[in-house]
């Protein structure tokens, strides 16, 4: 197993979103993921009813006895619940994990574009994370929130983009899933240019944890020695076959089939 990958992040019980969707990618890539939960949610495909924070000092703790211990070769973070958390994990990273890629998927909007940071956490998550990761990867409401910039269309998605690398970001993945039509357009831009990646839309409900699938499946990529590049396209080509053949759960957004690398009896 090559790749070792710690995730911060939130965790879902209904399994088809943040750290269980993590572990479960990693996983099926080959990698190894360890965590750090920085916030308990009761949720399913249809709601979250409630979210309950440990204290900041404790996901530092987290992350620090595993880094002491075990290392990492990336940092992936997810929901980082509120302004503490996200500075007591920047502190430690800072301090145990400076030289590692980080992909930073910043958590910030829901499924139904509900806003899950205040004002105040966004400038720190802006500060101590996205400004330092080796990859960002927000939705178009994401890269709005972080930028300022309207993000409407795969023009903005550009701008935005380059908008967070000037900003310190090594580079920005702005996902293009909430553009109209049939075609689903990626942007990554980096100091090396910019790409766009484009697909046909799959039409399901089944989108439950895509954006914490994708920004793992990349962290793992890197953490196997993948260039940038080559990470993006085996995470997406690995997202839409979860998509497509997703198991069809719940009543609302359902899971995805995050074991289609597993090959049964």
């Amino acid at each position: 197993m090559k790749g070792r990958v710690l995730v911060v992040a939130g965790s879902d019980s209904g399994g088809g979103a943040g750290i269980q969707a993590d572990i479960k990618t990693i996983t099926a890539l080959g990698g190894f993921a360890m965590t750090a939960v920085t916030a308990l949610t009761a949720q399913n495909s249809l709601t979250v009813a409630g979210i309950h924070k440990p204290p900041p000092s404790f996901v530092a703790d987290q992350i620090r006895v595993t880094l002491e211990d075990l290392g990492t070769d990336a940092v992936k973070t997810g929901m980082m619940a509120d302004r503490p958390i996200i500075e007591a994990a920047a502190d430690v990273l800072d301090q145990l994990a400076p030289d590692v890629p980080w992909v930073i998927d910043p958590v910030m909007v829901s499924t139904a574009r509900d806003r899950l940071l205040d004002e105040d956490a966004v400038t720190a998550l802006r500060q101590r994370l996205v400004n330092k990761a080796a990859l960002t990867t927000p939705n178009m409401a994401e890269a709005e929130l972080l930028t300022g910039l309207s993000v409407t269309t795969v023009d903005e998605m550009e701008a935005a983009g380059r908008a967070l690398v000037e900003g310190g970001a090594g580079a920005a993945l702005i996902t293009g899933g909430h553009l109209e039509g049939g075609i689903v357009i990626d942007v990554l831009v980096s100091t090396a240019g910019v790409e766009r990646f484009e697909a046909a839309r799959i039409v399901t409900t089944n989108t439950h944890g895509t954006g914490c699938t994708l920004a793992s499946a990349i962290a793992t990529g890197l953490a196997q020695g993948l260039e940038l590049h080559d990470a993006v396209i085996r995470a997406r080509a690995y997202v839409r076959e979860a998509i497509r053949t997703a198991p069809g759960y719940g009543g609302g957004h359902g899971p995805l089939n995050h074991a289609h690398t597993v090959k049964g009896d």
